[in-house]
């Protein structure tokens, strides 16, 4: 195994599937030669060449359309719409097409996409490029939601993803990108759709979150636990369909439960993870359940985005709030 960055993992599982499977191809905005914006393709093109790997125009529309129709002629398409905010110009393709022409056709024809985009914040980048709108695609029936917290993660959901049948939109936090490093094995593997991870053990807390903010919340256990808080990290890995089994379970073990996101408060999974308690576990429980989030607000700007976002502070003093109730 290497330590890797997200972005090699990334690069690394696209060049597998790229090797494994001649029907795959990737395309999509500056995803040729200059490998993308934040270079996730880069030197697949040169290895695979212009037929496999190419260039779109600016056109997110053309872009999830060449893609059905790829789908529909036995291609196994991985197109990448350049941030997530851009997604708006390609909605009708994934959640009135994509999403729903297997239903349409009786199951005789498989829509196996991969729709890659950056998005999150913390990297200054403008609204409408760091927006987390996991929560307009996680409502739409037909396709499953990704979004890895780490390269180990990033390469194997990566993998299960391409691989699967149906639509998926897998999610690539930029603030993970190249942050930090993991073990990640040079061997194919794959991490299965759908199903949540125990980051960390605990018994008085459970913190259920995903993509950037497991790592906040890494930070905020830490501390509780020099206070004799022992807290359980739940990542969801796939925010549609939530691992409904693992959410019920650790609100079982530790009574206690703060829902996490880096989505604004109405936006988002996060409710939807908190009805699912309440519905299921709410006996359970030995305080109310949690929740931090960002505010209702458009994303702000780049000076005013540390103030926004949710972090490791706001994380811990929630959980001092449940446990203490």
């Amino acid at each position: 195994m290497a330590q890797k960055t997200m972005i090699e993992a990334i690069t690394e599982a696209l060049a597998i599937e790229l090797r494994n499977d001649d029907r795959t191809l990737i395309f999509g905005e500056d995803v040729g030669l200059n490998g993308g914006v934040f270079r996730a393709t880069q030197g697949l093109q040169a290895e695979f060449g212009e037929d496999r790997v190419f260039n779109t125009p600016l056109a997110e529309s053309g872009i999830g359309g060449m893609a059905i129709g790829l789908a529909l002629e036995g291609f196994r398409p991985i197109p990448e719409i350049q941030f997530l905010g851009f997604v708006f110009e390609v909605m009708d393709s994934v959640v009135a097409q994509a999403a729903r022409t297997r239903y349409r056709l009786g199951g005789s024809r498989n829509m196996p996409i991969t729709f890659r985009a950056p998005f999150g914040g913390g990297v200054h980048t403008p609204e409408l490029h760091a927006d987390n709108l996991e929560g307009l695609l996680a409502q739409s029936p037909g396709i499953k939601v990704v979004i890895p917290s780490g390269p180990y993660d990033a390469k194997g959901l990566l993998l299960s993803s391409i691989r699967d049948n149906d639509p998926v939109i897998f999610l690539e936090h930029m603030k993970l990108y190249r942050s930090f490093r993991e073990e990640v094995p040079e061997a194919e593997y794959t991490i299965p759709l759908g199903k949540a991870n125990v980051v960390k053990e605990g018994n008085h807390a459970s913190i259920i979150t995903y993509g950037a903010m497991v790592r906040e919340a890494v930070k905020a256990a830490e501390k509780l636990e020099k206070d004799g808080i022992s807290v359980e990290i739940l990542d969801l890995r796939t925010v549609q369909p939530l691992d409904i089994e693992a959410i019920v379970a650790t609100t079982e073990k530790t009574g206690r439960v703060v829902v996490v996101q880096e989505a604004q408060r109405q936006a988002g999974v996060g409710a939807r993870v908190m009805a699912e308690i309440t519905e299921r576990a709410v006996l359970s429980l030995e305080a109310p359940v949690g929740f931090v989030a960002a505010p209702d607000t458009i994303f702000p700007f780049g000076q005013a985005e540390h103030d926004w976002l949710p972090n490791a502070t706001d994380i811990e003093e929630k959980v001092r709030e449940v446990y203490n109730f």
